[in-house]
């Protein structure tokens, strides 16, 4: 496999060039307009260059990972496709879930082969973690060499790739925040109105997580409907009431609650959990009708 550079030393960044250097990848170089982020990337990876100057970094690899936040890929591709570089032969990939390939143009015009290559995974902090990778999916997009090269460069990981086509890539894009950061507003919620109660000392995420970690594992067992229980799955009427009745100091969160809850009893009713007659008189309830 070729060099590899990379273009931005924030958590994905330097997540996949750590776990791309224990898979016995060449890092040639990092770049951050940070020098001391850069360092400290490099430290982590352990390996390449710690630097400022996209134009070295990029002339360095021979594949050149743009991991920057979505909002600046246009401006770092334009800036890339201005400096004096042989592209041609040259792969870069964006790491980005809701950009399209077609943002890296510029440098496809001087030559380049170019893809998205996102990766369906959380990363919260800088590490060296190779198993991070491993089993996830990324979400890949482009065409050519670039393509081979990100499918090659996931199974390396140890991870599985979907072929996604540009036009989805807003709605696939919206679904992994649903599954993630919109996750964790939602248990955030859960830990605010537990710090209520008395735990004994407890905190409440700790309290949670074997709920939520039995619940994705249904989830992965089985599927959405399936896994889905509650007072929702049950019609339980009376249940739901006092839930409302509890959230009626919190209006922002009795909103959300209403929202998922007729959520949730559509889910029941796809999967005939309860009565219709039930469900509707429930959703009436949380429509508040």
């Amino acid at each position: 496999m070729r060099d590899i550079s990379i273009i931005g030393a924030g958590k994905v960044g330097t997540c996949l060039a750590a776990a791309l250097a224990q898979k016995k990848f060449k890092i040639k170089a990092i770049s951050c307009r940070s020098l001391s982020s850069a360092k400290e990337s490099r430290k982590i990876i352990g390996q390449g260059k710690a630097s400022t100057n996209n134009r070295q970094v990029a002339e360095e690899g021979q594949i050149v990972f743009i991991c920057v936040p979505d909002d600046k890929i246009k401006k770092i591709t334009k800036e890339l496709s201005g400096y004096n570089l042989d592209w041609s032969g040259k792969v870069v990939l964006h790491c980005s879930g809701l950009h399209p390939a077609a943002i890296l143009k510029e440098v496809k015009d001087k030559g380049a082969s170019t893809a998205s290559f996102h990766p369906l995974q959380s990363f919260p902090q800088k590490m060296a973690d190779i198993h991070q990778f491993e089993g996830i999916y990324f979400g890949l997009e482009g065409a050519g060499e670039a393509l081979s090269v990100g499918e090659e460069i996931a199974a390396r990981l140890g991870a599985r790739v979907i072929l996604l086509r540009a036009q989805d890539k807003p709605a696939y894009h919206t679904a992994c925040s649903f599954a993630s950061n919109l996750l964790l507003s939602l248990l955030d919620i859960a830990e605010s109105l537990l710090a209520k109660v008395d735990l004994q000392q407890q905190p409440p995420h700790s309290v949670l997580f074997p709920l939520v970690q039995k619940t994705i594992q249904n989830v992965k067992n089985l599927n959405t409907g399936q896994a889905l229980t509650g007072p929702a799955a049950r019609g339980d009427v009376s249940t739901i009431r006092k839930h409302l009745e509890v959230l009626a100091d919190f209006p922002q969160y009795q909103n959300i609650y209403r929202q998922l809850t007729v959520h949730a009893l559509q889910i029941a009713a796809w999967e005939k959990k309860i009565p219709r007659q039930k469900i509707k008189a429930l959703i009436s309830l949380l429509e508040d009708k």
